[in-house]
């Protein structure tokens, strides 16, 4: 019986892979373990307006505490946050003193009380649930997978019931990976097995990928990522939440991935999950093939 640790001394060495994650041009390397030399202000507030050519956002925003009171700002932003929000959202972010003076705002979410307690709720049972399976976290084929709630490319949030009845296949990716046979081959795979799935009739697919990077792929950064790439989005999700939630999917998994400094050693996982909830299928390494998978779904 393969085990996590296992795994662990086996998989590891043979299939990581360093990718770096220095910031990319269109994003302040201003997240994760680059950023905690920052000074960062949670600020809420709600957006007046979207000025695109100036990359800025106009906010009014609640007092922030230890700054300054509530008042009408223009910050900015990234193309890549510009790319989610829109006139009258609320929405949550970090707001970043800049040594001119001025601020720029990052890592924004839509502001839902409604959709972050479901999140912290679902992100609570999910750390119950790795903790009580203890040395056996690591889930086998023909187990149930594990239930979450993440927030998608568009900020919304998905829970793992909603894809029940429906067949899943879900991989773990990041968009600054740089090593094009780790992350872009795994995504570029993923958009194969959407296109063969859908010649081959299978009606009720749904691809996930899950960020491995949680503090620098918020739903702006994925959201373009899938822009970027022309994914068809109808029924592949991207996904990111709290860093605790996707450190517990990866344990129960059985996907590494070691963070050191601005590196990020992983090892790739995709797996197909059944109709009913159960891992039906998985194929570790970068060398399996979309027809493979299309070969073991349900056709409907």
């Amino acid at each position: 019986m393969r085990t996590y640790v296992g795994l662990v001394l086996t998989v590891f060495a043979l299939m990581t892979a360093a990718c770096s994650r220095s910031a990319s041009a269109d994003q302040p390397a201003a997240s994760g373990k680059t950023a905690s030399a920052e000074k960062r202000y949670p600020l809420t507030g709600e957006v007046l307006r979207v000025t695109p050519e100036a990359h800025s956002l106009r906010v009014r925003h609640d007092p922030i505490k230890g700054l300054m009171p509530a008042m009408t700002m223009d910050f900015a932003v990234s193309e890549a946050d510009l790319k989610l929000v829109k006139v009258g959202d609320r929405i949550r972010g970090d707001l970043v003193p800049v040594p001119d003076g001025d601020f720029r705002l990052e890592r924004i979410f839509i502001a839902d009380k409604v959709a972050d307690d479901t999140v912290a709720d679902a992100a609570r049972r999910l750390r119950e649930d790795t903790q009580e399976r203890g040395r056996k976290v690591y889930r086998e084929v023909g187990e149930k997978a594990p239930a979450f709630a993440l927030y998608d490319q568009n900020g919304r949030v998905v829970q793992f019931e909603r894809y029940r009845g429906k067949q899943i296949m879900l991989n773990f990716i990041y968009t600054r990976c740089p090593v094009a046979t780790m992350c872009p081959a795994a995504t570029e795979k993923m958009r194969a097995t959407q296109r063969l799935a859908r010649e081959a009739q299978v009606k009720n697919l749904e691809l996930i990928s899950i960020t491995l990077d949680p503090a620098y792929d918020t739903p702006g950064i994925l959201k373009q990522y899938a822009e970027g790439r022309n994914i068809d989005t109808s029924n592949f999700t991207f996904l990111t939440g709290p860093e605790p939630t996707i450190k517990d999917l990866l344990a129960q998994f059985g996907v590494i991935a070691e963070f050191q400094g601005d590196l990020i050693n992983h090892t790739l996982t995709t797996l197909l999950i059944n109709e009913d909830g159960k891992i039906a299928h998985r194929a570790d390494g970068s060398q399996w093939e979309p027809k493979e998978f299309v070969a073991r779904m349900h056709k409907s």
